[in-house]
């Protein structure tokens, strides 16, 4: 997939590098035009203020003038034409690389009606806006595709936003007071968000030098419920108040200043304030938009051969693939768990079922084991009564 990507790409390189060619030349020979044109204009308002006629030399001057005008818009317009090719080239190059018809890829019977596909999808750009902060176009998308979009869904986006941009304008206030005020949550989360808050503020102090010394000791009373959890942490901003009068960016502890630490800060709360917020860090869409990229390949390439086979009926599930697709890591939301009698992942409808003697297997598993009323366990020679299989949660 990168192999193709890249191929595209080089194409796109050459028209952009045409582009910047063009547009350099171009300005280089309108500049020289210009000037030629007004040195004549010169000479020709001259000749007007003495009352002299236009003498043959002008009159050639002038001729040669209008010449090199169109000459030179002629060459540029031609150049412009070979521009054209280059830029077809990266279409015939995307077309080459790329399955121009994705949509057969998933069945139409996915989506309950054409109506429900559209507001689903409507309504994850909405929510990938206000996530990124997009507001103004969050609420413009949502009025023009007639959304009901509840405030209650819009607020977590709008106040988290709100504290990002200021913790973007390196402004700690607002950040310090949503974390004070859901202390106790974020404890139960284990998050340092309210500490990394403080100690930020507490450096920003010492970047003030000497002169902040007494309000950064007065400040540092904020760290004393954290100095179980953050003891060195703490003992490392305390001896920083050594080399204030030097200025902590000529001392050992200058890493402090570290720009870093406010793109830190901004991820820490993200991923904190969503926790809490019950939202996601990143977006339905984005997620599914990576993902997609990553199954698409296998996907057209698992279609093609279902198409070659004449086997149709392989893929007739709106819930499922034909085949497991890895992800990665990254795409772990929960636990799954997989029958070791049938080798499926179970579902909602047929959950795993724990057996008295310890071992688990799926219900239709269950089903099939059954014999004369009783169960034996596959792994065990333990008997049992079907009824006493407990459902399990992972």
């Amino acid at each position: 997939m990168m192999e193709l990507c890249a191929c595209v790409e080089r194409e796109l390189d050459k028209v952009l590098h045409k582009f910047l060619s063009y547009g350099q030349h171009c300005d280089q020979s309108l500049e020289e035009l210009l000037c030629y044109v007004s040195q004549l204009r010169q000479e020709l308002g001259s000749t007007a203020l003495q009352g002299a006629p236009l003498s043959a030399t002008l009159s050639l001057v002038m001729a040669q003038c209008c010449r090199k005008i169109k000459d030179t818009v002629q060459k540029l317009a031609s150049d412009h034409k070979d521009i054209h090719s280059s830029v077809s080239r990266v279409g015939k190059a995307i077309d080459r690389n790329f399955d121009a018809e994705l949509c057969s890829v998933v069945s139409d019977s996915v989506w309950e009606s054409r109506e429900k596909q559209q507001q689903i999808l409507q309504m994850a750009i909405v929510e990938h806006l206000y996530q990124q902060g997009m507001l103004s176009v969050a609420e413009e998308l949502s009025q023009e595709s007639t959304l009901n979009v509840d405030l209650d869904f819009k607020q977590p986006f709008l106040e988290l936003n709100r504290i990002l941009e200021a913790l973007n304008e390196q402004d700690l206030h607002p950040a310090l007071d949503w974390a004070i005020s859901n202390r106790q949550r974020l404890l139960e989360l284990n998050s340092s968000l309210e500490f990394k808050l403080h100690r930020l503020h507490f450096i920003r102090l010492l970047a003030g030098g000497p002169d902040k010394q007494l309000e950064a000791l007065s400040y540092a009373r904020h760290f004393q419920p954290f100095g179980r959890l953050h003891q060195r942490e703490i003992q490392v901003m305390m001896g920083s108040l050594v080399y204030l009068p030097l200025g902590i960016e000529n001392s050992p502890y200058c890493h402090l200043l570290d720009a870093q630490h406010w793109t830190e800060i901004c991820e820490t709360f993200t991923r904190d304030a969503c926790a809490l917020l019950g939202l996601s860090v990143e977006s339905p869409l984005s997620v599914s938009f990576a993902s997609g990229c990553v199954a698409l390949p296998v996907l057209m390439n698992i279609k093609a051969v279902i198409e070659q086979r004449q086997c149709t009926g392989v893929w007739s599930h709106k819930d499922e693939l034909p085949i497991e697709i890895e992800l990665g890591m990254k795409c772990w939301y929960h636990s799954v768990f997989a029958c070791p009698i049938l080798r499926q992942q179970t579902t909602d409808s047929n959950p795993p079922i724990k057996l008295i003697c310890g071992h688990v297997i799926s219900r239709d598993a269950l089903n099939k084991l059954i014999n004369g009323g009783k169960l034996k366990c596959p792994y065990c020679p333990m008997e049992q009564n079907p009824a006493d299989g407990k459902p399990i949660v992972f």
